[in-house]
């Protein structure tokens, strides 16, 4: 069935005021205009006008295929609302062209999204030709617009490098893919970690020996920005001054509780591990110890390097950690188990710059968040940017952190100690009073991610969750260890990313990226 993308405009000049609309019609994978439509409908309002260029759009595209897809996007936040059903129609003007706008097509067949204004410059352009033409006593004619090339040419003046949360960036992994694929991968080029991972318009290139690619998974304007992802030490890890400074800010728990945990040989008397892909114990000072069970990874033994065959486009996960509460800046652990607090005042302000950032960038397709408050929020607030509805998921709840809820590392320290070395040394061991254990947390995680990969491949879905499922979806991406879990950091608001292929191949793209909050 074809697919057609609608952008509609309206405007006054005076509100009511001389008004006129703007439609246009375009194929969503070239971009070529298919249909114009603009018109001078005299005095006004606003809202009307934009009404009156939905339904000129809507029956363009129906001219052209009249049993197309289409796909709707307006700058105007009150139509959008009012025809995806979320708010109520109660301006007489309004009703019956919300009536008119709704009967060109079954419902089913369109779907709505707000964009920013400076991405709706065609259909903006066109109403304003139409208002100039009334202004003079004429009616709009196509062959005197320029409104489709000078929206093109004010597109790829204002086009930005890659930043931010990847959308689909198939095509240009596809297109690395292919240009590699000619030769076998050798030993300088197989397994350096950019393949499907690397950026939309990163350039794959075998790196030297003893060097490593960074600056290929971030090209772009992001490319030299430290995010603490790699501070503190040559192996990528925080110092533990430095881990905890870092938490206080994000109210990161794991991030805190990594930091303080025992170190070096200690670390490994607590946290034993066997070689990976054995099932033997590890030996320590104090004598054998059992290995820890099997922990969830993606599904399918995936293949690896270059040779992997383009499964397709993945399902891309943007992994979205919910604003700050009143316990986040206090470092205290806020699991599924507690108070279920709000977001502060603070967390409202990062909701909306958030949403702001996935709005301007037009990538995400769906959202999902978990059930608690704090995410439900943060999903709204994206949602009535990008004109989409919130799918509530159980399962992308955060750890109960059972008796734990509530209180800050030290205070567990110094009421709990035996049980906190106890979970800080293995992902079997559950908080005090019945909380979840991190292996717990894993399958439960685990079992969601397959679940949403199926429901969504080839779409890019924005998860809203919290600390855990964010840092546990990421630790399975890369077959990471559990202990793993202490050894990232993830602040409030931030954004991660990891896309997931129909082969099993996972690839994460982006973590704890804070920069629209700057």
């Amino acid at each position: 069935m074809r697919e057609l993308v609608v952008e509609a405009d309206g405007g006054s000049r005076g509100n009511p005021g001389p008004a006129g609309y703007g439609a246009v019609v375009l194929d969503p994978a070239t971009g070529e205009t298919l249909a114009e439509a603009a018109e001078y409908i005299g005095v006004a309002t606003n809202n009307v006008a934009e009404y009156k260029g939905l339904v000129a759009g809507l029956k363009a595209a129906r001219e052209l295929f009249p049993d197309a897809l289409v796909h709707v996007r307006m700058d105007s936040k009150l139509v959008v609302e009012q025809m995806s059903g979320r708010w109520k129609i109660k301006h007489p003007d309004m009703k019956p062209l919300a009536a008119e706008a709704g009967r060109v097509f079954p419902a089913g067949r369109v779907r709505y999204e707000w964009i920013p204004r400076e991405r709706n410059k065609h259909a903006d352009r066109l109403a304003n030709e139409a208002m100039d033409a009334g202004k003079r006593g004429l009616r709009w004619e196509p062959s005197a617009s320029t409104a489709g090339l000078d929206a093109s040419a004010a597109r790829n003046a204002a086009t930005p490098p890659p930043s931010g949360p990847p959308g689909d960036a198939t095509a240009g992994a596809a297109r690395a893919r292919a240009a590699l694929s000619a030769s076998a991968p050798t030993a300088s080029t197989a397994g350096t970690g950019t393949g499907s991972g690397a950026w939309p318009g990163a350039v794959a290139r075998p790196a030297p020996q003893g060097t490593d690619q960074d600056e290929d998974l971030f090209t772009g304007p992001d490319a030299d920005r430290d995010d603490g992802l790699f501070a503190g030490s040559d192996d990528g890890l925080f110092a533990a001054d430095e881990a905890v400074a870092a938490s206080v800010a994000s109210g990161d728990f794991e991030a805190e509780a990594g930091a303080l945990a025992p170190t070096g040989h200690a670390a490994r008397a607590h946290a034993p591990t066997a070689p990976h892909g054995t099932g033997a114990a590890a030996p320590t000072a104090q004598g054998p110890v059992t290995a820890p069970a099997p922990q969830p990874r993606a599904p399918a033994a995936p293949r690896q390097g270059w040779t992997t065959p383009d499964m397709g486009a993945p399902a891309t996960f943007v992994l979205l950690r919910h604003g700050e509460t009143a316990l986040t800046p206090e470092k205290r652990f806020s699991g599924s188990g507690g108070s279920d607090p709000e977001l502060s005042a603070a967390g409202l302000r990062q909701a909306e710059a958030v949403a702001g950032a996935l709005a301007a960038r037009g990538t995400v397709q769906e959202i999902v968040s978990s059930p608690l408050a704090r995410c439900r929020q943060t999903a709204g607030a994206v949602a009535a940017r990008l004109g989409l509805d919130v799918r509530i998921e159980q399962g992308l709840r955060e750890t109960d952190f059972g008796a734990w809820e509530g209180l800050t590392f030290g205070e567990v320290r110094e009421r709990y100690p035996e049980d906190l070395d106890a979970w800080l040394a293995s992902p079997k061991a559950a908080p005090t009073g019945g909380g979840e254990s991190f292996a717990t947390v894993a399958r439960r995680v685990a079992a969601t991610r397959d679940r949403l990969t199926a429901a969504y491949a080839g779409r890019t879905v924005l998860l809203v969750t919290h600390v855990t499922p964010i840092k546990t979806l990421v630790r399975l991406a890369l077959g990471a260890p559990p202990e793993s879990l202490f050894r990232m950091e993830l602040s409030a608001a931030s954004i991660s990313a990891v896309a997931y292929y129909a082969d099993g191949n996972a690839s994460v793209r982006l973590l704890n990226d804070t920069s629209h909050l700057r």
